[in-house]
């Protein structure tokens, strides 16, 4: 692997630096998961779109900037060195859209990726249901063919961005005689549809990062099909290994979390408990092994490759190494840890707490980690499944 950096790339990367110091906001913007925060967002990403940075390596006629994955990559660790905010609409950047690049229409891809790129729709995922949370495959909600239109019946909970988002997509059962991961749909659900409920769920912090969707006779074109009848399985799977391989977590977050943690550890150095250098070092050298791993994928996706069942390990790696940032920083915080930052004894103290919150849901979405253990055994090393 050749790690040096062309001119053209290291001209890129000066690039993007230069307009991220001249325009990410100086104060942060209030959480996604608000309404006043949701609407910050949204005009942030406006801003991006107005400069070509909101979704660099997609076609220029689909609202990018047509650079390959390498200089995603590059502008993704100068989007982090920044402090850029959080994107609002990254289940519909970094997942729906390079699903539609694959399974869309021409029609399809000209209708919807624009308008992904400049976050003007914001998508919500609508996997999960009561009784088919992990076990996807054991989705109930219904589409019914009822001349061009499906008619949907049912429910998803937990989806993510729900609260505020625009659209949803999510898995249908269209053959009510089928069973498991056969006969399922992708659909493309407008969340203002007539039969349409959103109830935001509130999270640990009161605030509503996820929705619960109902879906009453609700009527939606069947041109927002994704993929082929029957065929969502497909599709869904080329979606996760998006969420899980690549577009979603980029190595650039986990390489600003640990470089705060080494700066955190230096500034608490005499009061750390004893071990934590070590345990700072192994984070720090586990975040720059889970990047140089992402920069052998990219270049293998470069020479006409595709990302295949190690997504599930890519994703069990930095969801876990994420916890373990946090609980590090949490340890040498003390007790201090357990403060938010306006708390008047802080001092300090950062987003370490909220975070560490977030990072528990890592091993849960895209697929517990108890999932991606059972595919790692069954698909990469081949061992029988136990009855």
């Amino acid at each position: 692997m050749d790690l040096s950096y062309t001119p053209a790339e290291q001209g890129f990367r000066a690039e993007a630096r230069a307009w991220l110091e001249a325009h990410v906001p100086k104060a942060p913007l209030r959480s996604f998961d608000t309404a006043e925060g949701a609407a910050e967002h949204r005009a942030w990403e406006r801003i991006l779109q107005g400069g070509g940075w909101a979704m660099v390596p997609w076609p220029v006629e689909y609202g990018g900037r047509g650079a390959n994955l390498l200089q995603w990559l590059i502008f993704e660790e100068e989007y982090y060195r920044a402090g850029a905010p959080r994107r609002i609409n990254q289940n519909g950047i970094f997942l729906l859209g390079p699903t539609i690049m694959e399974f869309g229409t021409p029609e399809q891809r000209a209708r919807f990726l624009p308008k992904i790129a400049s976050s003007e729709e914001v998508w919500a995922q609508g996997w999960s249901e009561p009784n088919a949370g992990s076990d996807m495959a054991a989705i109930q909600a219904t589409a019914r063919i009822d001349g061009d239109h499906y008619v949907l019946n049912g429910q998803k909970t937990w989806a993510s961005r729900g609260a505020f988002a625009d659209w949803l997509f999510g898995l249908f059962r269209t053959d009510p005689a089928s069973e498991r991961h056969k006969g399922l749909t992708f659909v493309l659900v407008p969340l203002d549809t007539q039969g349409v409920t959103v109830r935001p769920i509130a999270q640990l912090d009161g605030e509503t990062g996820f929705a619960e969707v109902f879906f009453d006779d609700a009527r939606v074109p069947v041109a927002n099909r994704l993929g082929g009848e029957h065929k969502g399985w497909n599709v869904a799977m080329a979606t996760a290994g998006f969420e899980r391989g690549l577009m979603l977590r980029s190595p650039a977050r986990f390489q600003e979390t640990a470089r705060k943690l080494v700066a955190l550890y230096r500034e608490n150095e005499a009061s750390a408990p004893g071990g934590t250098r070590e345990e700072v070092v192994r984070c720090w050298m586990h975040a720059e092994a889970y990047a140089l791993d992402t920069y052998r994928t990219v270049s293998r996706l470069l020479g006409g490759g595709k990302i295949g069942f190690e997504a599930s390990l890519n994703k069990i790696f930095w969801s876990e190494l994420d916890v373990r940032m946090h609980e590090t920083a949490l340890r040498i915080l003390g007790h201090r840890g357990d403060l938010l930052p306006e708390a008047p004894a802080a001092q300090g103290v950062g987003d370490w707490l909220d975070s560490y919150l977030f990072s528990l849901s890592g091993p849960i979405y895209a697929g517990t980690n108890e999932i991606q253990r059972n595919v790692i055994a069954e698909r990469i090393l081949g061992l029988p499944r136990s009855f």
